[in-house]
């Protein structure tokens, strides 16, 4: 793979035309802001990232997250090109000079297309076709729908959710960029392929519009676009770290776990000079503290990566490189990721308000999935009508074909908010009324 190629303005669906423009923004700007303006985007506030949403103490969403991975990704982006422009003056003066900027859209991307209540929302899903009713489906779908819809995974639904024209926008879904679009699939084959682990980066039923962007932008085969790796790095750095801070917040860690976990990524020296500069800035607030370690790791983390990226960069355009950048980091700051992974796992992710909202979301989405499907295989059922009557007109889901309809469900599920998806819950239940 070469830069050149791999940095295309080029539109999904809008390939052969070049509408006026107004402004100076460039493409990629253009996507970033498609984005952030979008309404999928602007619900991820109202979408679980970890623990439940927010009471007193507000901890991050899937809206929160997205925009510190996309802060970090463009820093990430920036300095990559800042150092391989050193390598190659060439690449000065031409569109590389924006991967910053298309690392950071493709950032806002990644989460949008989480259903509700995150992966217990994905395994209700999944499993409402592998396990439950939907069983029955199997035979009315071709094989390559059934393994979209019983490997259902919601980062591969964001490249559906970006591509496709069900949104009511012009051909191509948000039209966006080939190279945007080509650095949000952190597994470069559709469900077909998919790993055991039920890994994919598109549906099937997208695998032709994939193969378009990676012929033009010279992606072989099972090989991720470069800026993947970014992407990846940025979402891995802000999770797990901003997850030990939330965790400090809702006192599920003390202080001084906390302390450790973060001063671990550091050398004596680096964590004498931290401790004595918290010292001389007189912070005695611990959760100001905290801020302040946090942010530190973040900065090292990011750094890391940048030389973890610029020395493997042929490896990395050769498709030979392999794991993510964090895990090619120096050997004490894998060994520190690692335990701040091992202690996520332990006290955060199986901690009783995780539970919680994953046991209630599983029900939501099954109940609703249920409910919903059922609706759309016997549309002339008085009761299908109602249910059928709430869905917007953008999802075909009264389409004569089968596997259209199906979509058209996964579609309008995979738009709802937490909140809205328990409202309909709590409705169609007769758990609630609405009151006038």
């Amino acid at each position: 793979m070469n830069w050149l190629q791999l940095i295309s303005n080029k539109r999904l669906g809008q390939e052969y035309r070049h509408p006026e423009r107004h402004d100076d923004r460039s493409e990629f700007k253009r996507d970033y802001d498609r984005l952030i303006f979008s309404a999928p985007f602007r619900r991820l506030q109202n979408k679980t990232q970890v623990f439940p949403l927010p009471g007193s103490i507000f901890v991050h969403n899937r809206l929160t997250h997205s925009l510190e991975v996309a802060s970090v990704g463009m820093s990430l982006g920036n300095d990559v090109a800042r150092e391989l422009k050193k390598k190659h003056p060439e690449l000065a003066g031409t569109l590389f000079e924006e991967i910053g900027t298309i690392v950071s859209a493709a950032c806002l991307a990644h989460d949008m297309g989480n259903p509700p209540f995150g992966h217990s929302g994905e395994k209700a899903i999944q499993t409402f076709f592998s396990e439950g009713p939907g069983q029955m489906l199997k035979s009315a779908v071709s094989s390559g729908f059934w393994d979209d819809i019983t490997r259902f995974e919601g980062n591969s639904y964001a490249f559906r959710l970006l591509t496709h024209s069900f949104l009511g926008r012009r051909k191509g879904g948000y039209v966006m960029t080939y190279s945007t679009l080509a650095s949000i699939v952190k597994y470069p084959y559709s469900s077909t392929c998919a790993t055991k682990k039920g890994k994919f980066g598109f549906f099937y039923s997208e695998a032709e519009s994939y193969r378009r962007i990676a012929d033009e932008l010279g992606i072989p085969p099972s090989t991720r676009h470069p800026l993947v790796y970014l992407v990846e790095a940025a979402d891995d750095i802000c999770y797990e770290i901003m997850d030990i801070e939330d965790a400090h917040k809702l006192k599920l860690l003390t202080y001084e776990e906390t302390e450790r976990l973060f001063l671990n990524f550091f050398d004596e020296t680096e964590q004498n000079h931290i401790l004595q500069r918290l010292k001389d800035e007189e912070v005695t607030d611990v959760n100001e503290k905290v801020v302040y370690l946090r942010s530190c790791v973040i900065s090292l983390l990011e750094r890391k990566c940048v030389d973890t990226f610029v020395e493997n960069e042929q490896k990395i355009l050769d498709g030979t490189f392999e794991g993510s950048l964090i895990k090619q980091t120096p050997e004490r700051i894998r060994e520190a990721y690692r335990q701040c992974s091992e202690l996520s796992v332990e006290r955060i992710y199986r901690s009783k308000p995780v539970l919680d909202v994953e046991l209630s979301g599983y029900k939501i989405i099954e109940t609703l999935m249920q409910t919903f499907i059922g609706a759309a295989m016997h549309p002339g059922q008085f009761h299908s009508q109602q249910l059928l009557a709430l869905v917007s007109s953008q999802y075909d889901i009264r389409s004569d074909d089968t596997e259209t309809r199906i979509m058209a469900v996964i579609d309008y599920l995979c738009g709802m908010t937490d909140v809205f998806a328990l409202d309909i819950y709590q409705k169609i239940n007769g758990i609630s009324l609405p009151i006038v």
